[in-house]
């Protein structure tokens, strides 16, 4: 089955991930270099290589035949283990998980769940995986059959061992429900000063129980949160304008030139101006990678 997914992948994958098929996302990566990305929800079955996750102190890893479950936007560090590597990934949608929420049990998984999860990919989800690329051949067979694969895809997952994690995304009053506005807010006004008291009323919890929520989630506190997205953002910015590291600190938050090369080599290995011009000779295909659809 990994077989016939790998040569479907190879022949379908573009650079922009993108596909027919909305919200089919396929990937092929020769490079095995660090990559850091904001995520968005996904389902991603890896079919060639691996990959190590850093989502704040926690580590995640992943290998062919195997499946990695996200349903929150979160700022990561990804290492492949081996080249080339290739992954499908599905886009989560709350309105194609909720009604499929109602058939399946109760599962108690804790008032924070992490946003995070991996697994073995069983022979049912890789069959319905590898039928939702042969679809790609068909095209006008996509309108009717691919929102059919895709609700047994999320059924195969929801009815597994991390059911739990992905009904959060279905259920409108779930604690990661909450705890995602604040990430919504943090996502779109990263430059902006946070306090968590007003965080945790956008979540509609007290602070305490906001910050417990968020930790849980997401293996970071609402400040390191936010600092993770400012310096990817800034990574992004530098791209494009090397020569500028004083302004880019500034525009992504960063009152303190110090402060901002203190914690961008902290993050990234290397002083932004040097790191910067390292993008560029490298020839980054997109610095802005960051903020488009990514296989985490």
């Amino acid at each position: 089955m990994l077989t016939e997914i790998r040569r479907l992948i190879t022949t379908h994958a573009r650079p922009d991930l993108r596909t027919r098929i909305d919200g089919l996302l396929l990937s092929r990566v020769d490079s095995a270099a660090p990559d850091y990305s904001l995520t968005e929800p996904l389902l991603v079955v890896m079919a060639q290589g691996g990959k190590r996750l850093l989502l704040g102190d926690q580590v995640h890893e992943y290998r062919a035949g195997h499946y990695l479950l996200v349903t929150a936007d979160l700022p990561v560090t990804g290492h492949y283990l081996d080249a080339p590597s290739s992954g499908v990934g599905l886009v989560l949608r709350p309105s194609a998980i909720a009604p499929l929420v109602l058939e399946t049990p109760r599962t108690r998984v804790g008032a924070g769940p992490p946003a995070m999860a991996t697994g073995v990919a069983d022979v049912d989800l890789l069959d319905a995986v590898a039928r939702l690329l042969r679809l790609l051949d068909h095209p006008a067979d996509v309108p009717v059959l691919a929102p059919l694969v895709e609700r047994e895809i999320l059924w195969r997952v929801l009815t597994g061992p991390d059911g739990g994690v992905l009904r959060q995304i279905g259920l409108a009053d779930s604690g990661l429900s909450h705890v995602n506005r604040a990430i919504r807010w943090l996502r779109d006004n990263y430059a902006e000063p946070v306090r968590v008291a007003d965080l945790a009323r956008l979540a509609g919890m007290s602070p305490s129980a906001f910050h417990r929520h968020f930790r849980a989630i997401t293996a970071m506190s609402p400040v390191q949160f936010q600092k993770r997205i400012r310096l990817q953002e800034a990574r992004s910015l530098l791209a494009a304008r090397p020569g500028d590291v004083t302004g880019v600190g500034h525009l992504v938050g960063y009152d303190s030139p110090s402060q901002f090369n203190r914690e961008y080599r902290r993050l990234f290995g290397e002083p932004p101006g040097r790191d910067a011009a390292r993008l560029r000779a490298d020839a980054v295909p997109d610095p802005r990678a960051g903020t488009a659809p990514h296989l985490p």
